[in-house]
């Protein structure tokens, strides 16, 4: 199964002749700021002076974490799929979102600790009935991080071929903050207390807790810090490497990636870890209000388009921001000149 991923840099030969485009409208030069870097950027990923955004999907992925078992959230594991079969019916915020802004959503069960009934709204790609307790053992064996790896790519590959251009990653998962700590610390460096919140509404003492239980799993676990997929396989969740396969194959796709807030972000910083280049495709939608994201989007160098202290995750952050994907490709291509307005030219 395949783990290495052909992420070719996104060509900048197109950059000038964008540039010139957006300057030539009929505005004060770089008067709409970050919304003209983002125009300038989806038109570099799809090589094109005219981008469009075509049929955007979001994946959401939903896993168990056997770490619950120590505390290190306030909520009961029953949560994550009681919250799935919300998606499912279409009650969920992200259902609310994603239907506003006609983004496709697809929920794929890729480790709960549930069994599902059959549902069209329903990708069933369960690894296990949840990862193992990291504090004791491995979160997974690396032969299941292969083959969560690898189904995430696939059902992106099945996406794009049907026409979509444009995809985000959302997840649902008790415990998975957790996870997401340790991933960051151990890829970024950056100590575990910067790197530790509330999650889904510790108090301070319980983030002790929390930080005093995760620095004793690191320490049980011997593993590469070089090796991403170590990393992943003795921390992550069954969700995080699938967002992990599936950020991987769509930049080799050429797709846009829009990337959620602290838990799809910490997918992220593996996947960087086995290809660099897929920076390349990457827009940030906005900046989580959970401890943690403003350093990890410091370490990507990220300037995210919303900051609007949200902290759900589900990928909320990215499909509230979808829109201003849309207004910079619009902008970039319906927006007239100045001489053809007729209005004498600003700088």
């Amino acid at each position: 199964m395949k783990i290495n991923f052909d992420i070719n840099p996104i060509s900048s030969h197109l950059a000038e002749p964008l540039q010139q485009k957006l300057d030539s409208g009929a505005k004060i030069v770089g008067s709409l700021g970050l919304l003209e870097e983002l125009a300038l950027k989806i038109g570099c990923i799809q090589n094109s002076l005219t981008p469009s955004l075509n049929k955007p999907t979001m994946l959401l992925f939903a896993g168990d974490h056997g770490i619950v078992e120590e505390g290190v959230s306030p909520s009961s594991q029953e949560i994550t799929h009681q919250m799935v079969k919300t998606f499912i019916q279409g009650g969920g915020a992200i259902n609310v979102f994603t239907n506003q802004h006609n983004i496709d959503l697809k929920i794929i069960d890729a480790g709960v600790n549930y069994d599902f009934k059959s549902h069209p709204n329903l990708i069933k790609a369960k690894i296990a009935k949840g990862t193992k307790n990291f504090l004791h053992d491995p979160a997974m064996t690396k032969e299941q991080c292969i083959h969560a790896i690898a189904i995430a790519a696939d059902i992106v590959e099945n996406i794009q071929a049907k026409g979509c251009n444009v995809i985000s990653f959302g997840e649902m998962g008790i415990g998975n903050t957790s996870a997401s700590s340790v991933l960051m610390n151990i890829i970024s460096g950056i100590s575990l207390e910067k790197c530790v919140g509330k999650g889904g509404g510790l108090n301070e003492s319980g983030i002790d807790r929390k930080t005093k239980i995760l620095t004793q799993a690191i320490a049980n676990n011997s593993i590469d810090k070089d090796n991403p997929l170590d990393i992943l396989s003795a921390f992550g969740g069954f969700e995080h490497a699938m967002m992990v396969g599936a950020m991987l194959k769509a930049a080799e796709l050429g797709m846009i990636l829009l990337i959620d807030g602290f838990i799809a972000g910490s997918a992220l910083m593996v996947a960087h870890k086995f290809n660099q280049n897929i920076l390349d495709y990457c827009v940030f939608a906005h900046q989580s209000y959970e401890k943690g994201h403003d350093l990890m989007l410091k370490y990507f160098n990220a300037t995210p388009l919303l900051d609007l202290k949200m902290h759900l995750g589900e990928g909320t952050g990215a499909a509230v921001a979808y829109p201003l994907l849309e207004s910079a490709v619009t902008l970039l291509n319906d927006m007239a000149t100045f001489e053809q307005a007729n209005v004498m030219r600003v700088v």
